[in-house]
Protein backbone atom coordinates (compact mmCIF):
# COMPACT_ATOMS: atom_id res chain seq x y z
CA UNK A 1 0.00 0.00 0.00
CA UNK A 2 1.39 3.34 -0.84
CA UNK A 3 1.35 6.00 2.11
CA UNK A 4 1.49 9.44 1.84
CA UNK A 5 5.07 9.23 3.09
CA UNK A 6 5.72 7.18 -0.86
CA UNK A 7 3.75 9.62 -2.21
CA UNK A 8 5.62 12.66 -0.93
CA UNK A 9 8.79 11.13 -1.63
CA UNK A 10 8.04 10.01 -5.23
CA UNK A 11 7.72 13.72 -5.99
CA UNK A 12 10.24 14.57 -4.18
CA UNK A 13 12.68 12.71 -6.69
CA UNK A 14 10.32 13.67 -9.83
CA UNK A 15 11.57 17.07 -9.62
CA UNK A 16 14.73 15.94 -8.00
CA UNK A 17 17.50 17.79 -11.11
CA UNK A 18 14.46 18.81 -13.05
CA UNK A 19 13.63 22.00 -14.94
CA UNK A 20 10.77 23.54 -16.02
CA UNK A 21 10.09 25.59 -19.75
CA UNK A 22 9.66 29.26 -19.53
CA UNK A 23 7.87 30.77 -22.30
CA UNK A 24 7.67 34.42 -23.20
CA UNK A 25 5.20 36.70 -22.50
CA UNK A 26 4.66 37.68 -25.92
CA UNK A 27 2.28 40.35 -25.19
CA UNK A 28 0.27 38.11 -21.57
CA UNK A 29 0.35 39.35 -18.23
CA UNK A 30 2.64 37.10 -16.08
CA UNK A 31 1.49 35.10 -13.30
CA UNK A 32 2.28 32.09 -11.08
CA UNK A 33 0.38 29.48 -9.34
CA UNK A 34 0.97 26.64 -6.67
CA UNK A 35 -0.21 22.66 -7.11
CA UNK A 36 0.13 21.89 -2.67
CA UNK A 37 0.36 18.52 -1.60
CA UNK A 38 -1.20 18.42 1.99
CA UNK A 39 -1.47 15.18 3.71
CA UNK A 40 -5.03 14.66 5.80
CA UNK A 41 -6.40 11.68 7.40
CA UNK A 42 -3.11 9.51 6.13
CA UNK A 43 -4.36 10.15 2.64
CA UNK A 44 -1.94 13.17 0.32
CA UNK A 45 -4.73 15.99 -1.40
CA UNK A 46 -4.21 18.59 -3.54
CA UNK A 47 -5.69 22.25 -2.85
CA UNK A 48 -7.98 23.52 -5.78
CA UNK A 49 -10.21 26.75 -5.13
CA UNK A 50 -13.85 27.17 -6.33
CA UNK A 51 -13.65 30.45 -7.48
CA UNK A 52 -16.64 32.85 -6.34
CA UNK A 53 -18.51 34.66 -9.18
CA UNK A 54 -17.70 37.96 -8.27
CA UNK A 55 -14.07 37.56 -9.97
CA UNK A 56 -13.67 39.45 -13.29
CA UNK A 57 -12.56 35.85 -15.25
CA UNK A 58 -13.38 32.05 -14.55
CA UNK A 59 -16.27 32.89 -12.53
CA UNK A 60 -17.10 29.01 -10.60
CA UNK A 61 -14.06 27.55 -12.18
CA UNK A 62 -11.46 25.45 -10.39
CA UNK A 63 -7.94 26.58 -9.85
CA UNK A 64 -5.15 26.13 -8.81
CA UNK A 65 -3.97 29.19 -5.24
CA UNK A 66 -1.67 32.21 -7.17
CA UNK A 67 -2.81 35.05 -9.06
CA UNK A 68 -0.96 37.62 -10.96
CA UNK A 69 2.59 39.41 -10.23
CA UNK A 70 2.46 42.45 -8.56
CA UNK A 71 5.18 45.01 -9.40
CA UNK A 72 6.47 44.39 -5.98
CA UNK A 73 7.37 40.61 -6.30
CA UNK A 74 10.66 39.34 -6.43
CA UNK A 75 10.26 36.29 -8.05
CA UNK A 76 6.99 34.50 -9.62
CA UNK A 77 7.57 31.91 -6.99
CA UNK A 78 7.15 34.98 -4.23
CA UNK A 79 3.96 36.01 -6.88
CA UNK A 80 2.88 32.51 -6.21
CA UNK A 81 3.53 32.11 -2.39
CA UNK A 82 2.23 35.29 -2.03
CA UNK A 83 -1.11 34.97 -3.63
CA UNK A 84 -1.65 31.40 -1.57
CA UNK A 85 -1.20 32.83 1.22
CA UNK A 86 -3.45 35.58 0.84
CA UNK A 87 -6.16 33.23 -0.61
CA UNK A 88 -5.96 30.30 1.69
CA UNK A 89 -3.90 31.26 4.59
CA UNK A 90 -1.04 29.37 4.24
CA UNK A 91 2.36 31.34 5.03
CA UNK A 92 5.30 30.87 2.48
CA UNK A 93 7.17 29.48 5.78
CA UNK A 94 4.78 26.20 6.02
CA UNK A 95 5.12 25.23 2.17
CA UNK A 96 7.94 23.05 1.10
CA UNK A 97 8.87 23.92 -2.72
CA UNK A 98 9.92 20.55 -4.39
CA UNK A 99 9.57 22.44 -8.13
CA UNK A 100 8.44 24.12 -11.05
CA UNK A 101 6.47 23.03 -14.00
CA UNK A 102 6.43 24.19 -17.48
CA UNK A 103 4.77 27.89 -18.12
CA UNK A 104 1.17 27.41 -19.19
CA UNK A 105 -1.38 30.19 -20.51
CA UNK A 106 -4.80 31.09 -20.16
CA UNK A 107 -6.28 32.39 -22.67
CA UNK A 108 -9.35 34.19 -21.45
CA UNK A 109 -7.28 36.44 -19.16
CA UNK A 110 -4.54 35.88 -20.66
CA UNK A 111 -2.39 35.53 -18.46
CA UNK A 112 1.12 33.10 -18.81
CA UNK A 113 0.60 30.78 -15.61
CA UNK A 114 4.12 29.53 -14.58
CA UNK A 115 3.62 26.65 -11.92
CA UNK A 116 5.20 25.26 -8.82
CA UNK A 117 4.66 22.43 -6.86
CA UNK A 118 5.04 22.33 -3.00
CA UNK A 119 4.35 20.78 0.03
CA UNK A 120 2.64 22.02 2.94
CA UNK A 121 4.65 21.21 6.21
CA UNK A 122 2.88 18.76 8.74
CA UNK A 123 0.26 20.66 11.21
CA UNK A 124 -0.47 23.66 9.34
CA UNK A 125 -4.15 23.78 7.36
CA UNK A 126 -5.81 25.92 4.86
CA UNK A 127 -8.32 28.75 6.07
CA UNK A 128 -10.03 30.70 3.35
CA UNK A 129 -9.21 34.21 3.17
CA UNK A 130 -9.81 35.99 0.49
CA UNK A 131 -13.74 35.75 0.32
CA UNK A 132 -14.32 38.08 -3.20
CA UNK A 133 -12.05 35.01 -5.20
CA UNK A 134 -12.86 32.01 -3.07
CA UNK A 135 -15.88 30.83 -2.64
CA UNK A 136 -14.36 27.23 -1.21
CA UNK A 137 -11.69 25.24 -0.70
CA UNK A 138 -11.76 21.89 -2.47
CA UNK A 139 -9.06 19.00 -1.52
CA UNK A 140 -8.85 15.83 -4.08
CA UNK A 141 -6.67 12.97 -2.89
CA UNK A 142 -3.94 12.71 -5.18
CA UNK A 143 -4.33 8.85 -5.86
CA UNK A 144 -7.93 9.89 -7.22
CA UNK A 145 -6.13 12.36 -9.77
CA UNK A 146 -4.20 9.45 -10.84
CA UNK A 147 -7.05 7.29 -11.03
CA UNK A 148 -8.91 6.38 -14.30
CA UNK A 149 -12.19 6.77 -12.65
CA UNK A 150 -10.77 10.65 -12.57
CA UNK A 151 -10.50 11.13 -16.15
CA UNK A 152 -12.99 13.52 -18.19
CA UNK A 153 -13.21 15.52 -20.93
CA UNK A 154 -14.55 18.63 -21.71
CA UNK A 155 -15.63 20.19 -25.06
CA UNK A 156 -14.19 23.91 -25.92
CA UNK A 157 -14.31 26.40 -28.34
CA UNK A 158 -10.94 26.63 -29.13
CA UNK A 159 -11.10 29.77 -31.48
CA UNK A 160 -13.95 28.66 -33.55
CA UNK A 161 -13.57 25.73 -33.39
CA UNK A 162 -14.97 22.96 -31.20
CA UNK A 163 -12.78 20.33 -29.39
CA UNK A 164 -12.51 17.97 -26.39
CA UNK A 165 -9.76 18.80 -24.09
CA UNK A 166 -8.88 16.24 -21.38
CA UNK A 167 -10.08 17.17 -17.93
CA UNK A 168 -10.29 15.84 -14.33
CA UNK A 169 -14.22 14.92 -12.10
CA UNK A 170 -14.25 14.63 -8.65
CA UNK A 171 -17.63 14.52 -7.59
CA UNK A 172 -20.12 17.44 -8.43
CA UNK A 173 -16.89 19.13 -9.86
CA UNK A 174 -14.76 19.50 -12.77
CA UNK A 175 -11.20 20.80 -13.24
CA UNK A 176 -10.33 21.46 -16.73
CA UNK A 177 -8.63 24.28 -18.51
CA UNK A 178 -5.20 25.44 -17.46
CA UNK A 179 -5.94 24.14 -14.34
CA UNK A 180 -5.98 20.60 -16.24
CA UNK A 181 -3.13 20.76 -17.88
CA UNK A 182 -1.15 21.78 -15.09
CA UNK A 183 -2.58 18.51 -13.04
CA UNK A 184 -1.46 16.62 -15.97
CA UNK A 185 1.97 18.07 -16.47
CA UNK A 186 2.57 16.90 -12.88
CA UNK A 187 0.62 14.03 -12.82
CA UNK A 188 2.82 12.88 -15.85
CA UNK A 189 6.05 13.54 -13.86
CA UNK A 190 4.31 10.65 -11.70
CA UNK A 191 2.85 8.34 -14.26
CA UNK A 192 4.04 8.44 -18.22
CA UNK A 193 1.12 6.90 -19.13
CA UNK A 194 -1.26 9.94 -18.96
CA UNK A 195 1.13 11.82 -21.75
CA UNK A 196 -0.80 8.83 -24.14
CA UNK A 197 -4.32 9.64 -22.70
CA UNK A 198 -4.15 13.43 -23.13
CA UNK A 199 -3.44 12.53 -26.96
CA UNK A 200 -6.67 10.45 -27.27
CA UNK A 201 -10.32 12.35 -28.26
CA UNK A 202 -13.35 10.37 -26.62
Amino acid sequence: MTTPVDLRERVRRAFDGSSALESPLAGRRPSAVVLLLHESGGVEHVFFQVRTHLVAHHKGEISLPGGARDPGDTSLLHTALRETHEEIGIPPEAIEVLGALDDDEAFVSNYRITPFVGAVLPGVEPAATAPREVHALLTVPLFHLLSEQARAWKVVDQQGRMAATPAYRHGEHLIWGATARIVTSFLGRLDPALTAWTRESP
